[in-house]
C-alpha cells in the first residue's frame, strides 16, 4: 500500500473533518516545472471543551467510494440495493437474471485461480445459469461501443476546438467523475467526455436492445454488472442511468428503471461463491451467451490495450488516422513523467506535436493535472484519467492475492495484468466487432448519430460538496 501513488493515503487522516466545527483544507503547492501538487500534513483539531457540543458528524457512502483513503474498512459498507443479499432476492423472486461480466475482473479471478480468461469466463457462466441467471454476457463489446463513441467525440472536439472541449478528460472511471463534480464543479466538468462507461452502455444495450428483441419488459430484467470497482455501484445508481419501463395493462406509465441494477465487485463475487459453497474451480465451463446470435467470430473473447479500457490507445490512433492520415503501428512508445502512472504520448507531423495524449491514475497525479488545466498550462488533447494507481486492473473491489507483503500483492498485480493480455484474448479493432456492427446497424443508426448519443452518452453536474447527502445526489 505504501507504494500506491495517491494523495490520499490510508495513513493520512479522512478527506471529511471528523470534527464538526472545523474545516478541512489541502493546503498546496505547484511544482514549477511539472505543475505537481504537493500536499501537506493536517495539523490535529484542538480539543473541545467539555461544555460544547458539536453536531454529529455524518459521512455518506458516496464520500468514502470517491475517496481510496480507508479503503477495506470504509467501502465494505454496501448499498442494500448492491448487494448479493439483493442479488439472492431477486433470483428468489423470479426476476430475468442477466449477468455482464467485465474483462478487469475476469483477468483478476483468472490469477486468483491460476487458469485462464476463458476458462473463468465458462466456469461462471456454469455457475450463474446455476443460480437460474437467463444469460450471461460479456462487457467488452459495450466497451467496443464506448471506444468507438468517445474516438468520434475527441474528433468532433478537435475539429471544432473551443474553451472548454480540450483536453477531452475520459469519463469511464465513476470515482474520477464523482471528485470533479463534488470538487471542481462547473469548471471541469466541460471537459470531461459525454460518452458512456461501459458498464452504463451495457445497461443501456440490455434494458433497450436486448430486452425488446427477447421480448421482455425492461422492468423484468435484472440486470447485474460484475466489476472491479465499488464506485460502479454510485455509478449505476445515478438518475441520469435509468431506461423507460413498459406500460402494464392499465396503461399507467410506470416509473423508469435502473440500467443496471446491482452491481457485484470481483471481490463480493467470490465471498458470494463462498457462501453459496460454491468452488468454481471444480466447475465445468459453460459457453456464455451473447448479445447477437448467429454472426461469425463473437465466440472468443477479445481484449483492448491498456488496463484502463483503452481509451487513450484507441483514440489516439484513430485521431492520428482521421486527422492526419498517419497509421501508428506496433505499440505506443510513452514517456513516463513523474512516476509510472503519470505518462504520455505525442504525435508529430514534420517535427510539430499535433497530438498529444496522457495517462494519469491516482488521485495525486489527478491534482497535478487539474492544477495544470486551470493555469492554462496543459498541453494534452486528450487524456486518460483514472482514480486508482494502476488503473482498473487494480481497483479496490478485485481479488487479493494469497501474501499479505507490498512485494506480493505487486506479484498478484503482475500475473492480473497477464491474464488481462492472454494470448487467447485476441487484439481487435473496435468497429471490427460484428455484434456492434449489427446494433449499429439494427438500433443506433451509426456511431456518433443522434440515436446513438442518445443512448450512449449522457452529462454531468456540479455536486454539492457536503456529507450525509443522498445516493441519488451522486
Amino acid at each position: 500500500i505504501s507504494d500506491l501513488n495517491d494523495y490520499i493515503a490510508p495513513s493520512q487522516s479522512c478527506v471529511v473533518s471528523l470534527n464538526a466545527d472545523s474545516k478541512v483544507k489541502l493546503e498546496d503547492d505547484l511544482d514549477s516545472e511539472y505543475g505537481a501538487v504537493k500536499l501537506h500534513s493536517r495539523q490535529p483539531a484542538k480539543q473541545e471543551s467539555a461544555e460544547k457540543k458539536s453536531d454529529p458528524v455524518k459521512i455518506s457512502l458516496q464520500d468514502c467510494l470517491a475517496c481510496s483513503g480507508c479503503v477495506t474498512s470504509a467501502e465494505t459498507v454496501l448499498l442494500e440495493q448492491q448487494s448479493t443479499e439483493e442479488l439472492n432476492n431477486k433470483i428468489e423472486q423470479g426476476f430475468k437474471i442477466v449477468f455482464s461480466v467485465s474483462p478487469q475482473s475476469r483477468a483478476s479471478l483468472a490469477a486468483y485461480f491460476k487458469t485462464t480468461p476463458k476458462q473463468v469466463f465458462g466456469k461462471l457462466t456454469t455457475w450463474f445459469k446455476s443460480l437460474g441467471a437467463y444469460a450471461v454476457l460479456d462487457t467488452s463489446c459495450a466497451r467496443d461501443f464506448s471506444l468507438i463513441e468517445s474516438a468520434e467525440e475527441f474528433v468532433h472536439r478537435y475539429q471544432s476546438a473551443t474553451a472548454g472541449e480540450i483536453p477531452m478528460l475520459a469519463s469511464a472511471c465513476p470515482g474520477w467523475v464523482c471528485y470533479a463534480e463534488k470538487t471542481h464543479g462547473s469548471y471541469v466538468l466541460p471537459y470531461i467526455s459525454a460518452t458512456k462507461s461501459p458498464q452504463q452502455v451495457m445497461g443501456s444495450i440490455v434494458k433497450r436492445y436486448f430486452a425488446e428483441r427477447h421480448n421482455l419488459r425492461p422492468q423484468d430484467i435484472y440486470h447485474v454488472s460484475v466489476m472491479p470497482c465499488f464506485d460502479k455501484k454510485l455509478e449505476a445508481s445515478r438518475d441520469d442511468f435509468l431506461a423507460p419501463a413498459a406500460s402494464g395493462a392499465s396503461g399507467e406509465a410506470p416509473a423508469d428503471v435502473p440500467e443496471v441494477d446491482c452491481v457485484i465487485t470481483t471481490i463480493e463475487l467470490l465471498s458470494l461463491a463462498k457462501e453459496k459453497e460454491v468452488d468454481l474451480a471444480t466447475l465445468q465451463p459453460s459457453v456464455p451467451d451473447q448479445l447477437v446470435t448467429g454472426l461469425q467470430g463473437t465466440e472468443e473473447l477479445h481484449g483492448a490495450h491498456g488496463s484502463a479500457g483503452g481509451y487513450l490507445e484507441h483514440i489516439f490512433r484513430h485521431a492520428a488516422l482521421r486527422l492526419f492520415g498517419r497509421t501508428v503501428e506496433g505499440p505506443l512508445v510513452y514517456k513516463t513523467l513523474r512516476n509510472a502512472d503519470f505518462k504520455e504520448v505525442a504525435l508529430e507531423v514534420e517535427g510539430k506535436p499535433v497530438l498529444k495524449f496522457a495517462a494519469a491514475y491516482g488521485f495525486r497525479n489527478i491534482q497535478t493535472l487539474l492544477r495544470k488545466i486551470k493555469l492554462k498550462k496543459s498541453e494534452y488533447h486528450f487524456v486518460e484519467i483514472m482514480a486508482c494507481p494502476s488503473g482498473c486492473l487494480n481497483g479496490a473491489g478485485q481479488s487479493k492475492g494469497p501474501g499479505d507483503t507490498p512485494e506480493e500483492a505487486k506479484q498478484f498485480l503482475e500475473d492480473v495484468e497477464a491474464a488481462y493480455y492472454h494470448s487467447e484474448v485476441q487484439s481487435r479493432m473496435p468497429e471490427d466487432n460484428p455484434v456492434v456492427q449489427q446494433i449499429y446497424s439494427e438500433w443506433l443508426d451509426g456511431p456518433s448519430s443522434a440515436t446513438a448519443k442518445g443512448m450512449l452518452h449522457t452529462q454531468y453536474h456540479p455536486r454539492e460538496k457536503t456529507v450525509g447527502v443522498s445516493i441519488s445526489n451522486w
